[in-house]
């Protein structure tokens, strides 16, 4: 097929873990692929990957979600191709394994920018193409914490993942009769770098974590959920019984467990 045939899909956070596997996952399925982080050496390398296991065309961009106008960026790039994007993946992201008030603000505020903003701003840039086109599809990467009450320590993460799942929720209401798939996609602990990379490393290993899923099996779930058009997916069973509970019992319950329970993988206040 020649590119004017095949989808584009962009996936952010591709240089590692979750990211890394849409990617591979996209591209095995016949689709170009657009790989943006900030660490371009391993882009580089898994575009290269890509093109030799499947014969599409991969490029990597180098950019900084936490910067105002990096969906610009990115969105530029794909306009210098020829290309619009068919397909968007916003997966990347990070957490401050720290309380509110003693995080460095920038790292908070880099925070808000790469979970909330950038996936806003890239949603919004790519949605007037697949409107045009009758034809897209969007999964924004929540986590089953989106549906837990605050805790102590780690306080942005399970609201910015909150706010996905519900931008989801409207956008599919919005565009799903356009032939635009939303899903809000929300995993639990998934064996990948994410946690060394929020510098969690040292707490992981102290309080290892037993039960886990490995990205290939979460993200071919993902993708299947958004190709049937279904607006929530959690994967694994231990975490759809964890969200099952959120749901029956009062949060005057389940906020001391899960806050109780949480306290390994935090610093001291």
């Amino acid at each position: 097929m020649s590119p004017a045939q095949r989808r584009l899909a962009v996936v952010t956070g591709a240089s590692s873990g979750l990211g890394a596997e849409f990617a591979r996952q996209l591209a095995a399925a016949g689709n170009d692929v657009v790989l943006v982080a900030r660490r371009l050496d391993r882009l580089e390398a898994l575009a290269r990957e890509l093109i030799a296991a499947h014969a599409i065309e991969a490029y990597a961009i180098r950019a900084d979600l936490a910067q105002t106008d990096a969906h610009r960026l990115v969105m530029d790039e794909v306009a210098a191709r020829n290309r619009s994007v068919d397909i968007l993946v916003n997966n990347a992201g990070f957490t401050i394994p720290d309380h509110f008030a003693k995080a460095a603000w920038q790292r908070e505020s880099d925070m808000i920018m790469t979970l909330v903003y950038a996936v806003c701003s890239l949603t919004r840039a790519a949605l007037p193409h697949m409107l045009a086109q009758g034809w897209g599809r969007i999964i924004n990467v929540a986590s089953v914490a989106g549906f837990a009450p605050g805790i102590a320590g780690h306080a942005l993460y399970p609201a910015a993942k909150s706010f996905v799942i519900k931008l989801s929720q409207s956008l599919d209401c919005e565009v799903k009769s356009r032939g635009i798939h939303v899903t809000a996609f929300c995993p639990g602990y998934t064996r990948t770098e994410f946690h060394a990379a929020s510098g969690m490393a040292d707490l992981i290993a102290r309080s290892p974590r037993r039960f886990g899923a490995d990205p290939p099996e979460v993200v071919a779930a993902a993708l299947a959920a958004n190709a049937a058009g279904r607006v929530i997916v959690v994967t694994g069973l231990r975490n759809r019984l964890r969200r099952l509970a959120l749901k029956i019992f009062p949060e005057s319950l389940t906020r001391p467990i899960i806050n109780c329970g949480a306290a390994r993988y935090r610093r001291e206040g």
